[in-house]
């Protein structure tokens, strides 16, 4: 019905808990092969919890919230966020300021903490004067995914150290992630702001991972940003060949010219 409840996120947990089968584990067997689940973006309960932190939030669908995984090296942590602020700002979002996500890192297995990344949400709003000012919600959120595109590919080919751990979930001004390397029953322990009642939805997308040929990951747990898929894609690296010879020659008029960004 479209009604945003705590409800919908108990039974969105318990169908991925009932998933369970489906998921695997390696020599660890508490740590997964991945599992998470996306929500809407819980305005109530971020309001409260930014508040505290001096941030303000804006009205619904007028901020976006970055999930993101960050090297743990403060060093490098700190690198990787002012590239993403920098080139959030050269779109014209105003960055709002970043909120470590409380986690209980007991509550996965040793191999998932071995490999654990420093996670944040970052919050942004939409352009107040500029080129972008009077955005609808579709064009926010394009915007929020040339900023993603931009920040990845900024990164990617940067110097910066434990470049690889960097990963952005989700950005969104519609939805966010939570995800890892860890087991279905783990992700509520895990994130344990999930339990508050405050933390309300109308839909639930959940999945736990099977990882049959490529290694598991704290990045490959599912669900991905837009779906939670069952295939095998034995292909990849053939789908990326694909893609990168459609480049030359897509084109939108939503992008204003600009896509080569999303590159």
């Amino acid at each position: 019905r479209g009604e945003k409840s705590h409800d919908i996120i108990r039974k969105g947990l318990e169908v991925l808990i009932n998933l369970t089968h489906r998921g695997a584990a390696g020599c660890d067997p508490e740590t997964g092969d991945g599992a998470g689940i996306l929500i809407q973006i819980p305005h109530e309960f971020l309001v409260q919890e930014c508040g505290e932190l001096g941030i303000e939030l804006p009205e619904p669908g007028a901020y976006g919230v970055a999930m993101c995984f960050l090297p743990v090296e403060k060093h490098n942590r700190l690198q990787c966020e002012g590239v993403f602020e920098r080139i959030a700002q050269e779109e014209g979002l105003t960055v709002l300021g970043w909120r470590d996500t409380p986690l209980n890192g007991d509550a996965v297995g040793r191999e998932a903490r071995a490999s654990q990344p420093y996670i944040e949400q970052l919050f942004v709003s939409r352009p107040q004067e500029s080129e972008h000012a009077g955005l609808d919600e579709d064009a926010f959120e394009r915007l929020l995914y040339r900023v993603r595109r931009r920040t990845e590919n900024e990164i990617a080919n940067s110097e910066i150290e434990e470049k690889d751990t960097f990963y952005v979930p989700s950005f969104s001004c519609r939805t966010i992630i939570y995800k890892g390397l860890m087991l279905a029953p783990q992700i509520e322990r895990f994130y344990f702001e999930l339990a508050n009642p405050l933390v309300k939805s109308a839909l639930c997308l959940v999945h736990q991972r099977f990882s049959t040929n490529t290694f598991p990951s704290w990045k490959l747990a599912h669900p991905y940003r837009y779906v939670a898929h069952n295939g095998e894609i034995n292909t990849i690296r053939g789908n990326i060949s694909w893609m990168t010879a459609r480049q030359s020659v897509l084109e939108s008029p939503l992008y204003d010219g600009k896509i080569d960004d999303l590159y």
